[in-house]
């Protein structure tokens, strides 16, 4: 699994001019799912990264704060290009992607999973869908988070 968490004053995704969902203050979360991420712990893992890794700032100017401690909110995007692969020529190679019924099946867990994992605002973008992603970077402040597990 590939994540780019950005953190955010605010974001949204639209889907045909229609509006999807929106947050505020809070993660734009880009979600890219492997072939080899069936084993559903990675979940877990991931998600207490995500709850607990500390990217506001508190009242120091010091990065030290979750998005428990301001009440934030997360928009997760599923994102099959996280997993592009520029090593030869100019069109990436998608292989190391999940094929989609895996990828949908997996998706579907992962946001079961972090709903069930906390009381904070999730939404989250419509699986192979085309949308519009508009957000406010706050920093910016962007992560990257890869994990695989057997």
């Amino acid at each position: 699994m590939k994540l780019l968490i950005q953190r955010v004053n605010q974001a949204q995704v639209s889907i045909n001019g229609q509006i999807h969902s929106k947050i505020g203050v809070g993660y734009l979360i880009y979600l890219g799912i492997s072939h080899k991420d069936i084993n559903p712990k990675i979940d877990k893992i991931i998600i207490d990264k995500i709850l607990n890794l500390r990217l506001f700032e508190d009242e120091n100017g010091k990065i030290n704060k979750n998005i428990y401690d301001i009440n934030g909110e997360i928009l997760i995007v599923s994102n099959f290009t996280l997993y592009g692969n520029t090593k030869k020529g100019t069109r990436p190679n998608f292989t190391e992607a999940a094929k989609v019924e895996d990828a949908l099946t997996i998706y579907n867990r992962f946001i079961d999973n972090i709903k069930s994992a906390t009381m904070l605002n999730i939404q989250e973008g419509q699986f192979q869908a085309m949308m519009e992603v508009n957000s406010i970077n706050n920093g910016p402040v962007n992560i990257i988070i890869e994990k695989e597990i057997d």
